[in-house]
């Protein structure tokens, strides 16, 4: 509203708030002419409307307040006006559909009158050239902005056109009917759909029953639609044809199920494959060939033995009418191939398989498709101590075995390499004699020995005690290396324990008759000292002999005073009292750390003695390292006496 219609309003209000016995003279009175007028201070007449002509005011009806809760009566002249002045408002907010009516248009605009204060203006680049309105056309558009920076009311025709197509799209949704769309492209995860206007989202998964491989056949077709998802906030709708097929096939599932039997033989078409398993198409209904129904022999993966759309013939093992599950078999369809196994393999035969699987204990040797026999690793070899088929063979490797024995009601199969050559144990005494000083490789060291090989395959154990005459060894590290060659002598063979014991102090001759001769009892020595103990010292002699001087019946204060007098590498003299080959020791006296006393000290030697680590001279039972017969399988989630057939 202008300045001017402003204070036009304004006077008229001013007017008629003033009493009628002030604005309207009563036509007894008499009016007074301009001369009588009152001037102002600048010489101009002032005119009261007291001065005025009554005749401008004959037509100014005088309404009171019980007058204006009157309604007009209908089709009266207050009635017409009151409707015309009440249809210039209109109720007009942003983002809503309103009509309009074509006022003007130029190269870039088209002017729409929506009743509003200003007129609005849509992009004329919405419109192509067939659709272009013409002046005096009403449409319905879409308001999207009163006013924009410009202070320009803002249309637009496309998004009308949307949002009609919304409207009609959440109806569909609401009732649950098909819509058709054309496929207009792909796009990651689907196929992009174009509902009359609408973008539309359509999974791969929901295309067709069956998974598709090809999308790109489906583009630019036009395919029948459900709305399974729809977003009113976000403008996304998620559609699908699968839900359709679904429906459609429904009762086909239905009649096929009461038609089912366990053992029924059918044909099917292959669906779907997956890591465990394929799923077959029945024709209306799918079933789940399970990976362990395949085939009877090992299968890594099913597409090893189906492909897809592959027409195949299985069984029904079972199915479930409620959760409409069948469960299918392919190898059900032939004979179990342990039925007649223990005639097509008798103990003795040779045979030729494919390693299939290896643990810690064996190898498992496929036979034929479902038939599989075990290779125990002590079974490998004659003379090698094997912990591990893996150590010989690999995966997959072809291998020739004798069969050993056959558990048809256990499905197991005994196999063996080895006995595909001579026991080299048979004529081992005619190589090698008692006695015989040979030279051989140390293989292997443990805590109780070495094993030394003496030819390929054949190995000896020398004990840890049969390494020096004289020297206490505690691990044969001390003493030799590994892959040092050394000479041993024979000392046993046993071809029922598979055994070879050597000896490496043996090849020299018993030093000890001599030495008991150089120390005879009363000589005085010297040692250093190499070790202090709680109940005695030990000092290293000549030649590496050891001597040991008991702390005696001495008391723990005085035990505990002598162990901190003396230190390893200082040097101690002492008395000889007594030689001990056996012990490859000999015992001392010394006044210095007061163990004079004959009878005292020979009680407490063999304390002292036992109270070592096992004398060189102790012989301690030897674990057969590396015997298939009596070493324990290393821990494993399986153990041998599982089925060889898992």
């Amino acid at each position: 509203m202008s300045n001017e219609e402003l204070t036009r309003e304004q006077t008229t209000e001013a007017a008629v708030e003033i009493p009628a016995e002030e604005t309207v003279p009563d036509a007894s009175v008499e009016t007074a002419s301009a001369e009588e007028a009152p001037v102002s201070s600048n010489g101009e007449q002032i005119i009261h409307f007291n001065y005025l002509n009554a005749d401008l005011f004959k037509d100014i009806k005088r309404v009171g307040a019980e007058d204006l809760s009157v309604e007009p009566e209908e089709g009266s002249l207050e009635q017409e006006l009151l409707d015309s002045y009440l249809d210039t408002f209109s109720d007009i907010s942003e983002n809503q559909l309103i009509k309009g009516r074509v006022i003007g248009m130029n190269e870039k605009e088209i002017l729409i009158d929506i009743g509003f204060k200003s007129e609005g203006i849509i992009d004329r680049s919405e419109f192509s050239e067939e659709e272009l309105p013409k002046v005096g056309e009403s449409l319905e558009v879409y308001l999207e902005y009163l006013e924009d920076r410009s202070g320009r009311t803002v249309l637009s025709k496309e998004k009308a056109d949307f949002m009609r197509r919304w409207k009609k799209l959440r109806e569909v949704f609401d009732n649950e009917t098909v819509i058709q769309g054309k496929i207009t492209k792909r796009i990651k995860g689907g196929m992009a759909v174009d509902l009359e206007g609408v973008q539309a989202f359509l999974p791969g998964s929901q295309i067709d029953l069956r998974p598709v491989r090809d999308f790109d056949q489906f583009v630019g077709n036009p395919i029948d639609l459900r709305i399974v998802k729809l977003n009113e906030a976000r403008k996304n709708i998620v559609v699908s044809h699968k839900v359709i097929m679904e429906e459609s096939m429904k009762e086909q599932r239905d009649a096929l199920f009461e038609d089912l039997d366990v053992d029924q033989i059918m044909e099917g078409r292959v669906k779907n494959i997956t890591d465990f398993g394929a799923f077959i198409d029945l024709g209306g209904i799918d079933g789940l060939l399970h990976i362990t129904d395949l085939t009877w022999g090992r299968v890594g993966h099913p597409s090893e033995v189906v492909s897809l759309d592959e027409t195949i013939t299985v069984k029904i093992i079972d199915y479930d009418r409620d959760k409409q599950r069948i469960s299918l078999g392919l190898k059900q369809l032939t004979p179990h191939p342990w039925d007649n196994v223990a005639d097509k393999y008798p103990e003795g035969t040779k045979i030729n398989g494919k390693i299939v699987s290896m643990k810690n204990y064996g190898a498992f040797v496929e036979l034929e498709p479902g038939v599989e026999g075990l290779i125990h690793v002590s079974e490998i070899s004659w003379t090698r101590h094997v912990k591990n088929p893996s150590e010989i063979y690999s995966m997959d490797e072809e291998v020739e075995a004798v069969v050993l024995g056959v558990d048809s009601d256990e499905r197991k199969i005994s196999l063996g390499i080895k006995q595909l050559q001579d026991d080299p144990w048979d004529a081992l005494q005619d190589k090698f004699t008692i006695g015989e000083v040979h030279k051989g490789k140390v293989i292997n060291l443990t805590q109780f020995g070495a094993f030394v090989e003496l030819e390929e395959g054949i190995e000896g154990l020398v004990h840890i005690s049969d390494l020096s005459w004289t020297t206490v060894v505690r691990h044969p590290k001390e003493f030799v290396e590994k892959d040092q060659e050394i000479e041993v002598r024979i000392l046993e063979i046993s071809r029922e324990n598979r055994r070879i014991s050597l000896g490496v102090k043996q090849v020299g001759d018993d030093p000890w008759p001599e030495i008991v001769k150089e120390f005879a009892s009363g000589k005085e020595v010297e040692g250093e000292i190499i070790r202090v103990l709680e109940k005695g010292i030990i000092l290293k002699l000549d030649k590496g002999i050891e001597g040991i001087i008991p702390f005696s019946r001495k008391s723990k204060k005085e035990r505990k005073s002598l162990m901190g007098k003396y230190e390893k590498g200082g040097t101690l003299k002492g008395v000889v009292m007594e030689v001990r080959p056996d012990d490859k020791k000999i015992v001392l006296l010394s006044e210095e750390v007061g163990t004079s006393n004959k009878a005292d000290v020979l009680d407490d030697v063999q304390s002292f003695l036992d109270s070592q680590d096992a004398p060189a001279g102790e012989k301690i039972e030897i674990p057969q390292d590396g015997d298939p017969e009596t070493v324990e399988p290393e821990a494993t989630d399986e153990s041998p006496e599982e089925s060889e057939t898992e």
